[in-house]
């Protein structure tokens, strides 16, 4: 007899999560004039949040941007995230938001990390959540990392190990020698006066005057410095498919926090996706056909629930 209601309560107890509920809440942050309208989703209260800082360009709370990405991959992150009982809030950047175009006129990169701490203090005495996990993706590593206050957690995500300029001098040098010399001295003029005189004509894309504010607050800025004064539990992780962000960008953040668990996985590239053939990655930005990797959840799910 007592086997018999042991396996009836097991067998209701299966059913009841398979059955359990996503709650979904549409959620407006507000910077000042600036809008960030997210979503929250989770299956039950007293659970702990994930909350999606972004990467560059005009990023909205799904992964997508404009009519080229169309990756759908942060959401795809939270539906699997939130089948293993983990809330997650992630918000519209700033620059995905069209209401926020008369706003932007001389962003700069701390403008992102107020966002961020906006999003961060919406949640904080929300008592539904037991902690609040921060995961930067990309660009948002490094604004992840000076937004951490009353986070408990941190989760660097195919996160660059050097400041924007270094990174943008290698690129354009691979490219041409002389670009890159001059890509140099346009960063070090703008670092010391806040403007650059005359901006060669083949760098004009990256070197416009509405962007000098943005570049040159983003350029003072060291991910390997600001990782060192990380003081809570931290996860790194890079995919070896990622043609943006590479191992060795993993790797040298390891090596300025050892203390941070270091996570490499095959095969996953720069929007999370699992690819076994190389034709396959840059497809993978257009279309949400593409699943992510499950190893990523795996290893954060095991992070969040240590």
């Amino acid at each position: 007899m007592n086997k018999t209601i042991t396996i009836l309560f097991i067998s209701i107890f299966s059913v009841t999560l398979a059955f359990a509920q996503t709650t979904s809440e549409e959620v407006l942050i507000k910077n000042d004039v600036i809008e960030l309208p997210g979503t929250l989703t989770f299956t039950k209260a007293k659970t702990p949040l994930v909350i999606w800082i972004h990467g560059s360009g005009n990023v909205d709370r799904n992964g997508n941007q404009g009519a080229i990405v169309k990756a759908n991959y942060i959401k795809q992150f939270r539906d699997l995230i939130n089948k293993e009982n983990i809330a997650f809030f992630s918000y519209d950047k700033r620059t995905s938001n069209r209401k926020n175009a008369p706003h932007l006129k001389g962003i700069s990169f701390t403008d992102f990390i107020d966002d961020a701490k906006k999003a961060i203090n919406h949640f904080k005495d929300d008592k539904r959540f037991t902690e609040i996990i921060l995961v930067g993706h990309s660009q948002g590593s490094l604004i992840a990392m000076m937004a951490l206050e009353n986070v408990s957690k941190y989760i660097s995500l195919a996160g660059p190990g050097e400041s924007i300029d270094q990174t943008m001098i290698k690129q354009v040098t691979a490219q041409n020698v002389q670009l890159g010399e001059t890509t140099a001295a346009h960063f070090k003029e703008l670092k010391e006066t806040g403007a650059i005189k005359e901006v060669n004509p083949f760098l004009v894309s990256i070197f416009s005057k509405p962007n000098w504010a943005f570049l040159n607050s983003w350029s003072k800025l060291n991910p390997i410095e600001e990782i060192k004064k990380v003081n809570i539990p931290t996860l790194i992780i890079n995919g070896t498919k990622d043609l943006q962000v590479k191992v060795e960008d993993a790797n040298a953040l390891h090596k300025a926090k050892p203390n941070a668990k270091l996570v490499i996985i095959e095969n996953m590239n720069h929007v999370l996706k699992n690819i076994k053939v190389d034709a396959d990655n840059m497809k993978s930005y257009t279309t949400p056909d593409f699943p992510i990797s499950t190893e990523l959840i795996t290893t954060v799910v095991a992070f969040i629930k240590k």
